[in-house]
């Protein structure tokens, strides 16, 4: 008995001992093994007589093959033009000297292949049985585009109206301007393409760059997939001997440098509920250099996956917006650091404090031997997967080639990024991190935001830019005497109508716009004193309508019907009404006389309007013609803009002629009014809601 007892004592004190050691097994992590062997895809190289350089990557698991002609085009200003290099990538696959533009689509699309053009150059992927039949398309896009008029026009109107999209969104508002804070306009890195600089582009400035830089002597040849180095050697000089080799200009610019002392710069973004936070200022971190492995590993502690400092601390701790993140880029030139986040309008300058603080952290604190081995543990893993694609070989022996990197500097990547300590990654904090001297950049609304990060700057003080990054100056956009909110809408009534409107028993309005190509109409009856009924139609098919009683109301999209509810109707009680400014007071809807803002180009007063309901809008009026010139709303989370470009008069009353709405589609819609009707004969029964 008391042997029996003495084994169960013996093993409850083992499975102690054993609980204890687990416990303390998790508590530490375990020490990194060696680094692992990488066997990257062998790439052979070779440079033909017209000095293209062939890189090749055999990957024999698909019968798929992919080629790049990558042209390495020197840093280069296109001044007055900006945007026309990216317009003459695009007109390569438009048409050449042989084949239209659908005749190459229709090429391409029989062989299930794919075709994309750059201004850095051509890529396609075919099955391997049909890559001379893509090479010949190919070779012919490269070497004999013909730049077709009809095409050019329709390129650049795709152009024209991204930008008009980008500029509305405070993300793409934000890249732009940060490029030009990091680089200033007189450097490549910080050219931004405007409106005016893509209307001055011709097909001869496409034609221009084309003829100065498509030469093979600075180009590549990448060829991946089921295909031999034999078979490029043979078939390479096949398609390429006739490319002719020619001298390429290359410039000289000043090196970008951070700001003296830490910035708080701002666009305006009228209206919005959120931030855009960017912390950015170029870098001196060149590809291949030693610093780079060591950098990189400091970045991914900081912002660059997904349990890094910055998203535990805004995302996890804070809770002050969905992802934090930081970029630390190398490039010859000159590379950049950038952290950023969207957050809350009330959080913001929170947001920023606390990006500094982890900035602050890294630079003065030594980090834990765990965090580090977790976070080479992600970029091992990250490095491996990225290694399944054959593509991923080919882009290191690009940059290889391109870079003049030591042939076994991906091979040993894993050994190097092995060997990176925690005082490494304080060293590459205090080198690359730069708490004093940074441009703060916020794209947000204005009037909640501004005023509180100016304590931020060391200067404290804001300064204001446009969406393109053009200073815009504060000074003599003081309010007048005697302006308010009320003053600036009286104005605004008596230019488009003053008594007339009170004469006005109901419109017709019939607009239109065009959505790819197809004609989107639209038909708004309006009955005093606040019924409403509005119409899209396609196709002669109703897509969507709302209807108002006065009272209550109901939308209709796509043949399913809802009643309207909570703000969106509490709203419609004063949107329908037949100019509803004139009964703003009487409803219930608050005003404010913001400031003065500059509208393309016009002084414009910027009045806050809040409805009952709580929902804002801001609009503006010209300074001159008392004009409604724009009007923003958030709906639903996206900020809608009408841009009112001109107005149309009717029986002594101006009505908008043309809209520009941006926020509400994929692409800006440009409404064009097409008829006018006042106190016609409306029936009464479509504003009835069943």
């Amino acid at each position: 008995m008391k042997k029996i007892f003495f084994l169960k004592l013996i093993g409850l004190l083992f499975f102690a001992h054993l609980a204890n050691a687990q416990d303390d097994f998790r508590k530490t992590a375990p020490k990194p093994g060696p680094a692992p062997k990488i066997e990257l895809g062998k790439a052979e190289q070779f440079t033909m007589k017209n000095g293209l350089k062939v890189i090749v990557v055999e990957n024999h698991k698909l019968p798929r093959v992919s080629f790049q002609v990558f042209v390495d085009v020197p840093p280069m200003l296109e001044g007055e033009y900006a945007g026309y290099t990216g317009l003459a990538g695009d007109m390569l696959s438009k048409g050449t000297t042989t084949k239209s533009k659908s005749q190459i689509d229709e090429a391409v699309d029989f062989m299930g292949a794919s075709l994309n053009t750059s201004a850095s150059g051509v890529t396609g992927s075919c099955l391997s049985r049909y890559k001379e039949k893509l090479l010949d398309i190919m070779v012919d896009v490269l070497l004999n585009p013909s730049f077709p008029a009809e095409e050019f026009d329709k390129v650049k109107k795709q152009a024209i109206s991204a930008l008009a999209q980008d500029k509305d969104d405070p993300n793409a508002i934000a890249a732009n301007v940060g490029a030009v804070l990091r680089n200033g306009k007189n450097h490549p890195y910080g050219e931004v393409t405007t409106e005016k600089s893509l209307e001055k582009i011709t097909v001869e400035k496409c034609k221009e760059y084309y003829q100065q830089y498509f030469k093979p002597n600075i180009s590549y040849l990448i060829v991946t997939g089921d295909i031999t180095a034999k078979e490029v050697e043979k078939i390479a000089p096949k398609y390429f001997s006739n490319w002719k080799t020619g001298e390429v200009k290359r410039e000289s610019f000043a090196t970008p440098q951070k700001p003296k002392a830490t910035e708080v710069d701002f666009v305006d973004k009228a209206g919005a509920v959120q931030s855009v936070i960017n912390i950015t200022y170029p870098v001196d971190l060149k590809p291949g250099t030693q610093d780079v492995i060591k950098a990189s590993v400091m970045n991914t502690v900081l912002g660059s996956y997904f349990g890094s400092r910055l998203m535990s601390n805004l995302r996890e701790d804070k809770a002050y917006t969905y992802g934090a993140r930081s970029s630390l880029s190398t490039d010859p030139v000159i590379g950049n650091f950038n952290a950023n986040a969207s957050v809350r309008n009330v959080v913001t300058d929170s947001s920023v404090v606390q990006f500094f603080v982890e900035l602050e952290k890294l630079r003065n604190e030594t980090m834990p031997d765990e965090e580090l081995s977790m976070v080479k543990n992600v970029m091992t893993g990250n490095f491996a997967r990225s290694l399944e694609n054959p593509e991923t070989v080919a882009r290191f022996a690009l940059n290889t080639a391109r870079y003049n990197l030591p042939a076994d500097y991906y091979s040993t990547y894993l050994q190097r990024l092995s060997q990176v300590n925690a005082a490494d990654i304080k060293q590459m904090a205090n080198k690359y991190l730069a708490t004093k001297n940074a441009c703060i950049l916020v794209v947000g609304n204005k009037d909640e935001v501004a005023a509180k990060l100016a304590p931020l700057a060391a200067d404290k003080k804001v300064r204001f830019f446009d969406v393109y990054g053009n200073p815009v100056e504060q000074a003599g956009m003081e309010i007048p005497t005697g302006i308010t909110a009320e003053t600036v809408l009286t104005d605004y009534l008596n230019a488009i109508g003053g008594k007339k409107l009170d004469d006005i028993k109901s419109v017709y309005l019939n607009m239109s716009a065009s959505i790819q190509g197809m004609e989107m109409v639209t038909e708004i009856n309006q009955m005093a004193p606040n019924k409403l009924d509005v119409v899209n139609t396609m196709m002669g098919n109703i897509i969507m309508e709302s209807i108002f009683d006065g009272e209550k109301g109901t939308n209709m999209q796509m043949g399913a019907k809802s009643p309207m509810e909570g703000v969106l109707l509490e709203d419609m009680k004063v949107d329908a009404h037949l100019f509803p400014e004139r009964f703003y007071n009487k409803l219930g809807v608050k005003t404010e006389l913001k400031g003065l803002e500059m509208i393309e180009g016009k002084k414009a007063y910027k009045i806050q309007v809040e409805y009952p309901s709580g929902s804002k809008k801001t609009h503006y009026f010209d300074l001159e013609t008392n004009l409604k010139i724009r009007e923003i709303e958030d709906k639903d989370g996206n900020l809608v803009t009408n841009d009112i470009t001109s107005y149309k008069e009717v029986d002594g009353i101006k009505f908008p002629e043309v809209v520009k709405i941006t926020g509400l589609a994929p692409v800006p819609l440009m409404m064009t009014t097409k008829e006018i009707e006042v106190n016609g004969d409306i029936d009464a029964s479509l504003f009835i809601v069943k």
